[in-house]
Order: C-alpha cells, then sequence, then structure tokens
C-alpha cells in the first residue's frame, strides 16, 4: 500500500470520530439556549432573550410570542436585580422536536424589597419546556409549570 493509501484510510476512520467529539449534540446545544436565556433575563436584553423564542410559541395560558415579549418588557421596568438559578435540566431530544425539565429559582427587587418570585429555597419551580429545531437553531414553542402571578 501506499502512503497515499493509508493516509486516505486513516482520515475515513478518523475524520466521523473528529466530527462527533468537536459538534455538539442536540441536548447540549439546548443545554447552553437555557444557560445564555438566563444570563438574558440577568441582564434584561430582552432582544436576547426573546431570540430564544420561536415565533410560533404558542402554550396553553394563550401566551404568543408577542405576548411573552411585551410582558419581559413589563417585567424588566418592575423588577431589578434579577437572578435566575436553575437546577436538574433533563433534556429529551427526538428528531427535530424536544422537550426539557428544569427546577427554577427566581430572586428579584422591586424597590427596595428582594425576594423569591419564582420558587423559593426549599421547593424551586418546575418547568417544561417545549422546543423545535428551526432550520439550524433550538427555540422554545411551549412552556408549562409557568407562575401566574409573574
Amino acid at each position: 500500500m501506499s502512503k497515499k493509501t493509508i493516509g486516505l484510510i486513516f482520515l475515513i476512520i478518523i475524520m466521523p470520530v473528529v466530527v462527533y467529539l468537536l459538534v455538539p449534540s442536540d441536548a447540549s446545544r439546548i443545554k447552553k439556549l437555557f444557560k445564555e436565556g438566563a444570563k438574558a433575563v440577568e441582564r434584561e436584553d430582552i432582544d436576547a432573550v426573546m431570540s430564544k423564542v420561536s415565533f410560533n410559541y404558542r402554550d396553553e395560558y394563550g401566551f404568543t410570542y408577542l405576548y411573552i415579549k411585551e410582558s419581559m418588557k413589563s417585567v424588566f421596568q418592575q423588577w431589578g436585580d434579577i437572578k435566575i438559578e436553575y437546577e436538574n435540566l433533563i433534556v429529551n431530544v427526538k428528531g427535530k422536536s424536544a422537550t426539557a425539565e428544569i427546577d427554577v429559582r427566581v430572586i428579584a427587587s422591586i424597590g427596595d424589597n428582594t425576594g423569591y418570585i419564582m420558587g423559593d429555597l426549599s421547593k424551586p419551580a418546575h418547568l417544561t419546556f417545549t422546543l423545535e429545531k428551526e432550520r439550524t437553531k433550538w427555540l422554545v414553542t411551549k412552556a408549562e409549570g409557568l407562575p401566574f402571578d409573574l
């Protein structure tokens, strides 16, 4: 065998392994989406928050993309120093759709008062998100478990 043939065989065997290791999985992309989304809320960056939500968002509460955007503007005007803590993020991917379950605590200030606005120290709020892969990005299309008093 020539050196070219050996090199070609080596590339054919190694390339799939390299691609598998370097290209993030769908589950890791979704976990990154939640991490970036939490940071965007803490920065009160409405555009960054909404970049994680599908224009086709619709849930059982009647919320849509535009309703969420306007609600987030209102939340950012009322509350300050928002901190999001999350844990137990479980992602299940099935083709171009996925679900993510997560336990969340949100702390914020209104004036001089600071406290939990979602979940609390002993029991976090348990949320379930449905996501769809639109083009090459994962976006939230539905949320369940949101408190209505936000």
